[in-house]
């Protein structure tokens, strides 16, 4: 990859910052994905000696981009994937998820 296209992705993965998550701080203000993902990062970071036989830099990375793609569906709250899952299956949900996907890394690829 080029540096212009690491720029695009940390340019989509600011989003994170503006998209707002169904749970709240303790204090009861709204908490952004990006703050929920850098906060799970530092949690498993801190935990490494914990767990001695895991690698703490896969766990890490995946803390990191495990929210991405809420860069373009927005939050979605566990109970509504339960339900999505349940009652319309979640197949139907995972391609409409890729979907979204697909199309922003193609309008990226013309950006390029």
């Amino acid at each position: 990859m080029n540096s212009r296209e690491y720029l695009e992705i940390l340019h989509v993965a600011e989003r994170l910052k503006d998209t707002t998550r169904h749970c709240t701080t303790s204090n009861r203000r709204t908490e952004s994905v990006a703050e929920h993902s850098w906060r799970i990062s530092l949690m498993a970071f801190l935990l490494r000696h914990e767990f001695p036989d895991v690698d703490i830099n896969k766990v890490v990375d995946m803390c990191l981009i495990h929210d991405l793609g809420e860069c373009f569906t927005g939050d979605i709250p566990t109970f509504i994937k339960t339900l999505a899952e349940n009652f319309y299956g979640l197949d139907i949900y995972e391609a409409d998820a890729s979907a979204i996907i697909n199309e922003a890394l193609a309008q990226i690829e013309k950006i390029s």
